[in-house]
């Protein structure tokens, strides 16, 4: 048992007990009470022990107890059981946990998956209770908000999850950069530019952590396609790995210092980046400041004692052979047992920090309809209105009706550990429904009964990870259509995808529109347009898709993404206009998949025709391969900009029931060299109350260093602007946001000459213009390690 005690450090100090605080100095504290958790049952408070003493302290007191045993099991997890999902005893269908070292009193420490929610079990055996956790809009929607105060929000709402239900550390989120919109996982991530990704992490962070539970954001680097993900070697030329790839975290390490990272599967120039210590060690600890702890990826590197020695502290989920290859190594002298220290000094503060050992009383009571409220407040804002030639909003009365599968079964959000296991989800219909808008009768009775008929045939899933193929479209037949057509006033047009991990998606029936669904848009438009009526397209989609080729077709064009569990409602809200549009698109929608550059190289070449599995659970199966980064710098607006490719739509792109104007614009110097303060204002210029997205891009000189045209440096969303009304805005740009990394010069810089930074609402859609001129060159920031690929990779170029 463990006991409590409440001590005078001072009586213990006379007393000449210097066990009580050990070494430590107690002339700050002499005079405190300091009650403590006699955790070994000694009888004295030691360091570790002493509430009063700083974490790092205590987790050395704490390490210098442990036996080699005991070490080599705090630095590997528990395990990991594939039918239950995770590897935690308290809180069935975590990711994994940390061993208990019951001798000290340490608790095990609970690690649960996310990032659109903590993903637990929603049922217990021989519990009646029911553990659902909130399902909140996937990252690219989220992103979309344009709204970091929003995006904290949310994160504050995942954090009284994470809290109540008994984890201390939140596997999410994740802020990897959409390279290619084929990356099976880029609805976990925010988008394809680094100060977006990196602002929403820390956002997401800052909520989280204020609960006093920890965050991970991952995958630390370059996780960016799922095809053969743990025997990818990326290979990146170090300027395009620093400013698009690394940028992000390092932005977001700055904004928010979490408690974790989780390193990628894959290797980056031929080394696994949990394996990798000048990454680990030299870019991620010394050049960017990182204080937290680094764990795997669940079952990633070939090698426990290289991730030691790199600098990965814990692994993930942990398995026998990796701790008996860590106690050998030290036992034989290949791996010096203070290299074990320095990653457990980090592993025991996080767990002296966590609620568990705290002795936190969860409540398994988390005030779930307060976030239900959070999360459509958060899907709303991040509805991206891209096309309304008068169809939208819609009025209380008029008639609608809904086609398309998913019109009928909403898709919260993507599969894998990105899952949430939330009590519902509101489909479009529902959210009709709820608003008193019941959608034609006759078409829902057809739809839901050809999905069951079709559901039933199904087999069952083989495993949690699989992702099931979508439902074959419902084929309409003409006397249904007429039918509708006759007795409604608008159709609704809805277009489904969804994607997870272990497979990348697919460029035909799947970024590409289906025929079933190209011949459903054709056949509906035209039946309503017939009649003088409208049609509107929502694409209920984690990523991005085709669709020039049949927008013509329709009249409004919504994209809600995956909008969590609350998806239906915050669509409806958008589409009568209860909720003004202000989603802003933070990726880019190409013309076509061809138009992308990595399009021809898109998830990497087999360097092998060996097929290999992987050692544990045997759901990994891939090639070893090898992706070229040849996109270099110019990924997403950069590119198409740069190169003069037309899009769909635009970075940044996205309508309003209203409009807005940009007026005021002045440009100052903050100061220091190269940091400047921009100021504006921006007017309501239409009938209807709304929210903006103010973007601030900058284009620099040409100099010596390559440069995208022009790059996002700063953005604000205003809050509600009434008609005829105002909102002044003040924004801000640091050096390191105008520099370039020079490969020659090992640093950041900030070339001499002219700066022209561009207001507007999208990359292209420009408003006003100031430029300020930079006459001498200014090193931001050198860099300690040089990250190259074994043979430079070709890049495009736009000279």
């Amino acid at each position: 048992m463990i006991s409590n005690f409440k001590h005078s450090i001072l009586a213990c100090a006379f007393a000449g007990l210097t066990a009580c605080g050990g070494n430590a100095p107690t002339s700050e504290i002499a005079n405190a009470a300091v009650s403590y958790t006699d955790r070994n049952n000694n009888g004295v408070m030691d360091d570790f022990e002493n509430p009063a003493l700083d974490v790092s302290l205590r987790a050395t007191d704490l390490i210098t107890r442990l036996s080699l045993a005991q070490k080599v099991n705090l630095l590997t997890g528990t395990g990991f059981q594939l039918n239950n999902v995770g590897g935690s005893e308290k809180v069935p269908g975590a990711a994994g946990s940390t061993f208990a070292i019951p001798e000290l009193g340490i608790p095990a420490m609970v690690l649960a998956d996310g990032p659109a929610g903590l993903r637990i079990s929603p049922t217990r055996e021989n519990d009646p209770a029911s553990y659902f956790a909130t399902a909140f809009p996937i990252a690219t929607a989220l992103a979309s908000t344009w709204n970091t105060q929003l995006v904290t929000q949310v994160g504050d709402a995942m954090g009284e999850e994470v809290k109540e239900y008994g984890v201390d550390l939140f596997l999410a989120p994740g802020m990897n950069i959409h390279a290619n919109p084929l990356a099976g996982r880029n609805f976990e991530y925010y988008s394809e530019d680094p100060l977006i990704s990196g602002s929403m992490a820390a956002s997401i962070v800052n909520g989280v952590e204020a609960h006093g539970v920890g965050t991970t954001i991952k995958h630390f680097v370059a996780n960016n396609a799922e095809t053969s993900r743990m025997w990818l070697d990326a290979h990146i030329n170090e300027q395009a790995y620093r400013e698009i790839y690394l940028r992000g975290f390092e932005i977001a390490i700055e904004a928010s210092q979490p408690w974790a990272i989780m390193t990628s599967y894959n290797k980056v120039n031929g080394v696994y980046t949990s394996q990798d210590e000048v990454l680990l060690e030299a870019v991620l600890r010394q050049e960017f400041g990182y204080e937290g702890l680094v764990m795997t990826d669940w079952f990633a590197g070939d090698s426990a004692v290289a991730q030691m020695q790199a600098g990965n502290d814990l692994i993930m989920p942990g398995m026998p052979d990796q701790r008996q290859a860590i106690t050998d190594a030290v036992k034989s002298g290949s791996l010096n047992e203070s290299v074990l220290d320095r990653n457990l000094q980090r592993i025991v503060e996080t767990i002296l920090k966590s609620p568990s050992y705290n002795g936190y009383a969860y409540s398994n009571k988390p005030d779930l309809q307060a976030h239900a409220n959070v999360a459509r407040q958060a899907a709303a804002e991040g509805v991206v209105l891209l096309k309304n030639k008068n169809a939208l909003p819609v009025n209380a009365d008029t008639r609608i009706a809904a086609f398309g599968n998913t019109s009928y079964d909403f898709i919260a959000g993507g599969t894998g550990s990105g899952d949430v296991n939330e009590a519902y989800t509101v489909s479009l219909v529902d959210g009709l429904n709820n608003a008193n808008i019941p959608v034609f009768s006759p078409l829902q009775q057809a739809y839901t009964a050809f999905m069951a008929e079709e559901a039933a045939k199904r087999p069952p899933k083989k495993h949690f990870f699989e992702l099931q193929a979508p439902l074959p479209e419902f084929s309409l037949p003409d006397a249904l259509l007429n039918e509708t057509v006759a007795n409604t006033d608008v159709g609704l047009i809805t277009i489904g995808r969804n994607a997870g991990e272990f497979q990348d998606r697919q460029l035909d029936d799947d970024f590409n529109l289906t025929a079933a669904e190209l011949t459903m848009i054709a056949k509906v438009s035209d039946a309503y347009h017939k009649a003088g009526k409208k049609v509107v397209a929502v694409l209920n989609t984690g990523g991005v898709i085709e669709v020039a080729s049949w927008r013509d077709q329709v009249d409004a064009i919504v994209l809600p993404w995956q909008g969590g569990q609350e998806a239906g409602n915050a669509l409806v809200d958008v589409l009568t206009g209860k909720v003004n549009p202000s989603g802003r698109l933070a990726t880019t929608f190409p013309l076509t998949y061809a138009n992308n550059p990595t399009s021809d190289v898109f998830p990497g070449k087999p360097t092998s025709d060996e097929t290999v599995t992987d050692p544990y659970i045997g759901l990994f199966v891939g090639k070893r391969t090898q992706l070229d980064y040849v996109d270099g710098i110019y990924v997403g607006y950069r590119y198409y900009d740069t190169f003069n490719v037309p899009v769909a739509y635009d970075f940044g792109y996205g309508l309003s029931y209203t409009g807005f104007d940009i007026e005021g614009v002045s440009v100052s110097s903050a100061g220091s060299p190269a940091e400047f303060t921009i100021t504006l204002s921006v007017s309501n210029t239409g009938d209807v109350t709304g929210k903006d997205v103010i973007q601030v891009y900058a284009s620099a000189p040409t100099g010596d260093i390559p440069k995208a045209n022009k790059i996002l440096v700063a953005f604000a969303k205003t809050g509600d602007i009434s008609p005829a009304s105002t909102e002044d805005l003040t924004l801000h740009v640091n050096a390191k946001r105008l520099a370039s990394f020079s490969e020659t010069q090992r640093a950041w810089v900030v070339e001499a000459g002219d700066y022209t930074f561009h207001v507007g609402h999208s990359s292209q859609d420009i408003i006003k213009q100031v430029t300020v001129s930079i006459p001498q060159s200014i090193v931001v920031s050198k860099v300690l390690a040089e990250l190259v690929p074994p043979v430079s990779v070709a890049e495009i170029s736009p000279k």
